[in-house]
């Protein structure tokens, strides 16, 4: 029985999935930006559901520009903050691109993508995104750089805080948890180690009761920070909202 469930959940979520593509070539070009965003929030909060995955958000995200920093626990993390903060842009590893369709999506609705084994390539995301805040946009970035186990945060990488140092903008950090019955750190949501994207769908599509809290934390300013200090400091208070 649970196995006929997890392929309902699948089979709707790649219909759900091929409607986003549509929406994004077809539809995308005649909208406006704030219809954009509301597409974007929609189509983020029914995939959560169709995976059977319960939204809890706490807080709010900070209007106008910002820098949004969160802890990295799954492939699903991008949808969870869209469905809460729909007009942020993301960065994220450019391995994301070689996902089937899902790579392609992300890309469409204005994701900035980084080469983390090239030095160099930083430095361009860096300007990209000082470019984008400078312009009043919101961008969101996953500092420790890959996925963790989701109750402990990995060491933070100071090198895209430096962006929102350079514009002046706040930095807004956010604490994902997502928890199931019997366990306050999710299992089934962990894609780590040397799971496949394919692995850590079946064991999401599988779970029973997967839910994820979204705690926005106040923003702060950045102006003059120290950005191994400020990412230092960030990682903090993450871990701290995780435990609470």
């Amino acid at each position: 029985m649970r196995a006929v469930v997890a392929l309902w959940r699948l089979a709707r979520g790649v219909v759900h999935l091929l409607h986003g593509v549509a929406i994004v070539a077809l539809r995308f070009p005649a909208l406006s930006a704030q219809e954009r965003v509301a597409r974007v929030r929609w189509w983020s909060a029914k995939l959560l559901r169709l995976l059977g995955i319960e939204l809890e958000v706490v807080g709010k995200p900070r209007p106008g520009a910002a820098l949004v920093v969160a802890n990295h626990i799954s492939w699903l993390d991008i949808a969870v903050i869209h469905a809460a903060c729909p007009h942020a842009r993301f960065v994220s590893k450019a391995d994301v691109l070689r996902w089937p369709l899902l790579g392609w999506l992300i890309r469409s609705v204005g994701t900035l993508f980084i080469e983390r084994e090239r030095k160099r390539d930083a430095v361009r995301v860096v300007h990209e995104v000082a470019t984008a805040l400078s312009r009043g946009e919101t961008v969101a970035v996953f500092p420790e750089g890959t996925t963790g186990p989701g109750d402990a945060v990995l060491p933070f990488h100071a090198n895209l805080l430096q962006a929102a140092i350079a514009s002046e903008v706040p930095v807004q950090a956010v604490a994902l948890r997502y928890h199931e019955p019997g366990l306050r750190f999710a299992v089934s949501a962990q894609y780590i180690n040397e799971m496949t994207l394919v692995q850590s769908m079946w064991r999401v599509v599988c779970a029973r009761g997967l839910a994820v809290r979204v705690r926005f934390l106040l923003s702060e300013g950045s102006t003059h920070a120290d950005r191994r200090a400020l990412a230092a400091h960030l990682r903090d208070e993450i871990q701290q909202a995780l435990s609470d």
